[in-house]
């Protein structure tokens, strides 16, 4: 106590500090004192109250404790008692044995009496009952049949009570009333076809199967009734538990799986669209079915059975059977695609479990796949695999099919501008187009992946594209005279390849929605090599032009040139137009460059013409005369092409010039003039050799050794220091001058 003490003394100094801090607070010490006081005297009652009343409960739960102690005492004396009475009363409960066998046996004969009329007419009630059922008064039927039922499970049931092990009798009983089984499994059938066709007996005849269902909810009640004694006696009755609501359950599952693999009308080899037309069949069937289920069925049941949901199950579940049985087959890749497609799209559409009539019941953000992601993963795959075969035999057909027709003595057809052109693009591009279409229908992803094989499947198609159209020209070229249009097939192939281009980029923009993908996809390999065959064949149609020319060519440039006696080149520009109005089916792209092409080439065989010295003018009139002719076919050459380029070509005039400015050099009277010349055409064609100054002056014939000597020693001087023009396009480059003696700096110092 000394601690508290002292804590108590402390405390009180504290308060008392603090309430003495200034000297006026010393008047009020009797005002402190009092309050205080009053203080210390409500704590103490506070504290009296409480162990009174601490002391109050002590003595209430003294008071329990001693009533409960005498209570056990009295029960301990009350089972003495009892016990003593018990072993006293075993005795009589034995001689009493022969009393509850008297009861028993009243009970087993009470029973007996109570069916007793029932008994007697078993045959008549099972033969009135077979009646009923078999004139399709069900429910009456089955109440017979629960009156027999329920005189034969009474009476096998008092038995089973007096004697369980009693075989003999119960087997009589149960033989006796034989039949009822019988009634009760014909009546089982009865109810199970009205379950099988109840989508259409809804229709025409609910009250029938609203009968079938109250007696299978009868038979319910029943099994939970039977269940229940079982667990109470032990005691079954035969046949039961029926569970008819299980098997009905089980049979609309069977008929719902027998309708959907019964839609299947056709087979592959009698109809290639068999899949198409069973899956459009088991479309109708099941949305037919759901939507009466939903408007008619549900009201012939019990909500308890939820009769949609488990139809919707149902159905979800056989469809999805039979789907994997299809999935399973070795189908084609138009069945793959159709099967997908209905799958993916068809099967969650407004079309079916989407329809408006299903809604708001149907769900089908809820409803499962048909189909696993891997097994339509697997069969993705084998489509592509499929396709992508397929598309090479597709290409390879169309390939052959256009090189027969590259051998006909008809003209191809044109287009509406007039152009060439062949079926091919419009058939490989409608088998690409068909796919894509087709693809898409299933998911964008697989659209992506059928654009990139249509396009890996182009390329390879374009270099086989190419090789044949090379051995076509190989062909042709071994006898020019067949085949017969091989020009203008071969113009043909040249508009193709533009054809594709703007098939390849049309097709595209079409299937591709960003410009990302549009981009990542490029087709410049496909480009390239389309730019390839079409040169290559602008190349060979100019091949066979300048096969004609050859002939014309090698009279230029000579005696009989000269003197008049030759029409060389207005035979070259009546080959040339006759050619080009074939041309002109080419389209204006390839056209142009083809004619700056044939442009140059006769520009360029003219002057190896010149510098193939097939002539040497002796005088300064023969000199004049072939400049003039040369300025003349220059200008007749300038004018062709004009027209023949409606304007397009800017090179056009500087290729003629070329020859007028040979020609001015030839033309010129005064040799001491010649220097100066020959410098401003190698001014101007920087690609002017040594060489081609050495047969232009020997073409002229009045050339001085030293004059020679002194040009060609300058143009090897300045050799080095000449510069081509941004714009200049070499023309000299490529003319070879024959192997004659050639005027260098050494021979000549020789």
């Amino acid at each position: 106590m000394e601690e508290p003490d002292r804590e108590a003394v402390a405390t009180a100094v504290q308060r008392v500090a603090g309430m003495l801090q200034r000297p006026d607070q010393l008047d009020k010490v009797e005002q402190y004192r009092r309050r205080e006081a009053r203080k210390k005297a409500s704590v103490e009652a506070r504290l009296k109250a409480a162990i009174q009343s601490q002391l109050d409960g002590v003595r209430t739960g003294l008071n329990q404790l001693h009533n409960a102690l005498n209570d056990v005492k009295d029960i301990q004396q009350s089972l003495g008692t009892l016990s003593k009475d018990w072993r006293q009363s075993i005795n009589t409960i034995e001689s009493l044995k022969d009393v509850k066998d008297a009861v028993v046996q009243h009970s087993q004969l009470a029973a007996a009496v109570e069916n007793l009329k029932n008994i007697f007419s078993v045959p008549e009630i099972v033969k009135e009952t077979q009646d009923l059922i078999e004139q399709g008064e069900l429910l009456e039927a089955h109440r017979k049949l629960m009156d027999l039922e329920c005189s034969r499970d009474d009476l096998m049931y008092e038995q089973y009570r007096m004697d369980s092990k009693n075989t003999h009798d119960m087997n009589l009983i149960q033989n006796y009333f034989g039949e009822v089984q019988h009634l009760s499994d014909e009546l089982a059938k009865q109810l199970w076809m009205v379950i099988q066709r109840s989508i259409t007996t809804v229709r025409k005849d609910p009250t029938l199967l609203v009968s079938v269902v109250r007696i299978i909810e009868r038979e319910e009640k029943i099994d939970r009734r039977m269940m229940d004694r079982k667990k109470q006696t032990g005691f079954i009755p035969p046949g039961r538990p029926k569970k008819w609501k299980e098997k009905m359950f089980l049979v609309l599952e069977k008929t719902i799986g027998t309708r959907i693999e019964g839609s299947q009308a056709e087979t592959r080899e009698s109809d290639k669209m068999w899949l198409v037309r069973h899956l459009e069949i088991i479309r109708r069937y099941v949305l037919d079915d759901l939507v009466v289920v939903k408007n008619l069925m549900v009201q012939c049941f019990p909500p308890t059975y939820n009769i949609f949901n488990k139809m919707l199950e149902l159905y979800h579940q056989a469809l999805s059977s039979r789907i994997q049985e299809l999935a399973s087959e070795e189908l084609e890749a138009n069945e793959i695609v159709s099967l997908l497609t209905w799958v993916l799209n068809t099967y969650h559409s407004s079309e079916m479990m989407g329809n408006a009539d299903l809604i708001p019941e149907v769900d089908i953000r809820t409803m499962k796949p048909l189909l696993s992601q891997d097994v339509v993963d697997q069969l993705l795959h084998k489509y592509m695999a499929t396709l992508q075969s397929n598309i090479i035999a597709w290409l390879r057909k169309a390939l052959e099919t256009d090189k027969k027709d590259w051998d006909k003595v008809t003209e191809p057809e044109a287009d509406q501008d007039g152009y060439y052109q062949t079926t091919l693009p419009a058939i490989v591009f409608q088998m690409f187009e068909q796919n894509l279409q087709v693809a898409a229908q299933i998911s964008e992803e697989l659209k992506k992946k059928v654009l990139h094989l249509c396009l890996q499947q182009m390329n390879a198609f374009l270099n086989r594209y190419s090789e044949e159209a090379q051995l076509y020209k190989e062909d042709h070229l071994r006898n020019r005279q067949l085949p017969a249009c091989y020009v203008q097939y071969m113009i043909a192939v040249i508009n193709n390849c533009q054809t594709f281009k703007e098939s390849i980029v049309s097709l595209k923009r079409k299937y591709l929605r960003s410009e990302e993908d549009f981009m990542v996809s490029g087709s410049t390999n496909m480009d390239s090599i389309l730019d390839t065959i079409a040169s290559d064949g602008c190349r060979s149609l100019l091949d066979e032009v300048f096969m004609d020319l050859e002939p014309h060519l090698n009279d230029l440039m000579t005696r009989k040139w000269l003197a008049g006696g030759s029409n060389s080149v207005d035979t070259i520009c009546v080959t040339i137009e006759d050619y080009f109005s074939d041309f002109a089916r080419i389209k204006t792209h390839y056209k142009q460059k083809m004619t700056i092409k044939a442009h140059r080439k006769v520009v360029t065989e003219y002057i190896k013409a010149i510098m193939q010295r097939r002539i040497c003018f002796r005088n300064a009139d023969e000199r004049k005369e072939g400049a003039e002719r040369m300025i003349r076919e220059a200008e007749q050459f300038k004018f062709l092409f004009k027209c023949l380029t409606s304007g397009f070509s800017e090179e056009t005039d500087g290729l003629c010039d070329t020859i007028i400015d040979i020609a001015e050099v030839i033309k010129l009277t005064d040799p001491s003039l010649l220097y100066l010349e020959v410098s401003t055409l190698v001014t101007r064609y920087p690609d002017l050799r040594d060489d081609h100054i050495a047969a232009l002056l020997a073409m002229r014939g009045d050339a001085s050794r030293e004059m020679k000597q002194t040009i060609i020693e300058t143009v090897e001087q300045n050799q080095s220091q000449r510069q081509q023009g941004l714009n200049y396009t070499p023309i000299f480059k490529d003319i070879i001058v024959p192997s004659l003696p050639t005027l260098s700096v050494p021979k000549l110092l020789k």
